[in-house]
């Protein structure tokens, strides 16, 4: 994907777009991680047990991943500016249908819409901030990353307390008249370059993917990239809630504050992760320290859920901070990359990165349920302290999955 001149539209415009790029990521997020703070009600109201709810929020990654490659091509073509004011508009008219679903087929519905435009979110934000500021890509992908992590607390604590104040169906009504609102504004703050091009400069999608599927490097990214994010979204996106319930005898809105933290702390790695890469030059490192200490941080919570209060805060906030090493998983697969071919591979890194929690989290609601001992309580599922732990066990070792890719990644010459 070449540079544009930013001289074409006054750089403060630009900005403006991309921050509602990244503003559309932040709303994005708080959709993703919504069930969260709606477990018992959305098991009680279809009931389903945690397998089929962990499918249900899962809908969301399955769209969302399968379209990562496909966009890249809608954006080719029509540009950035239509394509994600109408796909925020899918995502409000998803919440709508969602808020108002009778039965399980119908939120599945939702979810899928949802999930489908939510796909153009991040990568709309990473493709503004390659076409317009290249030499500053790491850093704003970690702002916007940043923005995503923001939607992801506000998705926790805040929202659980307005679902037990107006009930999910209100939340998720209002949630999807946000997402009409935020297309107008998409709509009209949003550019694409306005620089010409000659149809032989133009770069085969189809040859630039494989060539990005031939390169080991690739994967490399990919793999560590997607196991910190899938691990996280599968803990702080949907089981951590209903885990610390349990483990620390606390209520719902206590426990997504306790969630909130992680989100908090992927807020402030985001952007520092970039910034650092930026300012050393140097990604691989950085990648090694994060995928190791979320693995560590992640295991921690999940063995040893009943540290003191001050000690937990600590261990989620930096579960999250280094869990935010991820977004250098997409600055190594764009610089281990033809130029002309970083649409692509950010697109491709994206597929699993997203695909991993629509992994995870029904994974883990399948071992829940295999571990059911039978007791209901009030039409949902109750499982106790040690079937949560031994489910969940499979997230810090996906963690050290990424530590072994991030070990094999190839430092580029120059970033």
């Amino acid at each position: 994907m070449p540079p544009y001149r930013v001289s074409v539209t006054s750089r403060s415009l630009v900005m403006v777009g991309w921050f509602s790029c990244a503003l559309f990521f932040f709303y994005a997020f708080i959709l993703r991680v919504a069930p969260a703070v709606m477990v018992d009600d959305l098991m009680e109201e279809f009931s389903v047990g945690a397998a089929i709810l962990g499918y249900l929020s899962a809908t969301y990654l399955y769209i969302y991943a399968a379209l990562q490659i496909p966009l890249g091509l809608v954006v080719d073509k029509y540009g950035l500016r239509g394509v994600v004011a109408g796909a925020c508009a899918l995502c409000g008219v998803g919440s709508i249908i969602f808020s108002l679903a009778d039965s399980v087929y119908l939120a599945y519905l939702g979810r899928g819409l949802v999930g489908a435009g939510a796909a153009f979110s991040f990568v709309g934000a990473l493709n503004m901030a390659a076409r317009w500021f290249p030499s500053r890509f790491a850093v704003l992908g970690g702002w916007a990353q940043m923005m995503g992590s923001a939607g992801g607390f506000v998705g926790q604590a805040p929202l659980s307390l307005a679902v037990a104040t107006f009930g999910w169906r209100s939340c998720n009504l209002s949630l999807g008249i946000a997402g009409l609102f935020l297309a107008v504004l998409l709509l009209f703050t949003v550019r694409d370059p306005k620089e010409d091009q000659k149809s032989e400069d133009n770069f085969s999608i189809w040859f630039g993917l494989k060539d990005v599927c031939a390169n080991r490097q690739t994967w490399l990214a990919t793999l560590a990239a997607s196991g910190l994010t899938g691990a996280l979204l599968s803990f702080g996106g949907l089981w951590g809630v209903p885990y610390l319930m349990k483990a620390r005898e606390i209520d719902k809105p206590d426990a997504a504050s306790f969630i909130s933290l992680i989100f908090v702390g992927w807020a402030i790695g985001a952007p520092f992760f970039g910034w650092l890469s930026d300012r050393i030059g140097r990604r691989r490192i950085l990648l090694l320290w994060g995928t190791c200490g979320a693995a560590l941080t992640t295991g921690t919570t999940i063995l040893v859920p009943t540290l003191p209060t001050t000690l937990v805060i600590a261990v989620l906030s930096f579960q999250g901070f280094f869990s935010a090493s991820m977004i250098l998983g997409f600055a190594l697969a764009k610089d281990n990359n033809p130029a002309e071919s970083s649409g692509v591979a950010l697109g491709l890194i994206n597929t699993f990165v997203v695909g991993s929690g629509a992994i995870l989290q029904p994974l883990v609601g399948a071992l829940l349920d295999y571990r059911w001992a039978g007791e209901m309580l009030d039409g949902v599922r109750v499982f106790n302290l040690a079937d949560f732990q031994v489910s969940m066990l499979i997230l810090p070792l996906v963690c050290m999955i990424s530590f072994a890719s991030a070990y094999y990644i190839r430092e580029p010459q120059s970033i």
